[in-house]
């Protein structure tokens, strides 16, 4: 059976914690493993989906086999040497630091015919289905838009009818209003005009009484 494999050697972390992470991807499809490592939020998941990716791109180029056509057969962490530290501590002692390393190793295989025939043929349908679905949607949108194109808009144009006489009516009713009002004042005006002339009249009576008296005095 063919098969393709990718390694990482001397990853600085924990054998056991990059076995946590293969253990989400052992048996599964390429586009399953690569969702599950780009989810999980261990460390360690970047360098493992890192070796996957090598591993697809050696199946491509050495074997001609897609990603759609591969599944991760086998997948392992092996340790590598242990790098030894010190730090300092009370009393004048000294603990030792022990820091982990690791071998990561992926190896792809193909899917069987079976499975292969399987997942195509259910591909199919939900291609079905989704475009069943996608003419429906259409179909139900151009009936409401046929349905609101054919409605009457006469409620509109009545709206906007009875706002323009009701504005004709307010406008009416505030001349009307206004029109006894200016009648009241132009009779004010006449009296106040005539008032002048009478008090304009007198004056000149009196003033014609007061030059009488010395006209006469002036025949005498």
């Amino acid at each position: 059976m063919a098969e393709a494999r990718a390694s990482a050697r001397h990853i600085r972390r924990s054998p056991y914690k990059v076995r946590q992470v293969l253990n989400l991807i052992r048996g599964e499809d390429i586009a399953t493993a690569r969702d599950r490592l780009a989810l999980s939020d261990r460390g360690a998941s970047a360098d493992v989906l890192k070796v996957l990716n090598s591993a697809v791109h050696n199946a491509e180029h050495e074997l001609s086999l897609g990603a759609d056509d591969l599944f991760v057969e086998a997948c392992y962490a092996d340790e590598g040497p242990t790098l030894k530290r010190w730090r300092p501590r009370a009393r004048g002692r000294a603990t030792r630091i022990r820091k982990r390393t690791c071998h990561i190793t992926v190896v792809l295989g193909r899917l069987p015919d079976e499975l292969v025939a399987q997942r195509d043929t259910a591909g199919a349908a939900s291609a079905d289905a989704r475009r069943q679905r996608r003419r429906r949607v259409e179909g139900s949108r151009g009936t409401q838009g046929a349905a609101e194109s054919t409605e009457p808009k006469a409620p509109v144009a009545d709206a906007a009818d009875a706002d323009e006489d009701a504005l004709a009516t307010a406008a009416t009713e505030s001349e009307a209003s206004a029109t006894p009002a200016a009648a009241d004042a132009e009779p004010t005006q006449a009296e106040t005009s005539t008032s002048d002339n009478d008090g304009g009249a007198t004056g000149t009576e009196a003033d014609a009484a007061e030059e009488t008296p010395e006209q006469d005095g002036e025949n005498e």
